[in-house]
């Protein structure tokens, strides 16, 4: 795995460097997201109507591919860019791969 300096320090290749703002609104959307797992659970420990389950289950689920979004968007405008500009084209497959996974759903 290739090494580089940021900082001074040697990292990885495979670590993110999301701007502090964009980490807080992720950090933020997670916790919201968590908060809602904990409803659901709670309305199903509670016995609550399915359907009203179901449909916290879909908020969560849309917020959730929201937080993707956001992850897919910086990864392609950061790391897959600066990959291709190093002549590193192995990112197009791993890029695909991600997609894929993302599209499962």
């Amino acid at each position: 795995m290739k090494l580089e300096k940021i900082n001074g320090e040697h990292c990885s290749h495979r670590r993110s460097h999301h701007p502090e703002h964009v980490k807080k609104d992720l950090i933020t959307r997670l916790n919201r997201i968590e908060g809602q797992i904990r409803g659901v659970k709670g309305m199903i420990e509670r016995d609550e109507y399915c359907d009203d389950v179901i449909t916290q289950i879909a908020a969560t689920q849309s917020a959730l591919n929201s937080v993707a979004k956001i992850l897919l968007e910086g990864h392609i405008k950061g790391c897959v860019v600066s990959r291709l500009r190093d002549g590193d084209e192995e990112i197009l497959d791993e890029l695909i791969v991600t997609i894929q996974k993302l599209m499962r759903k």
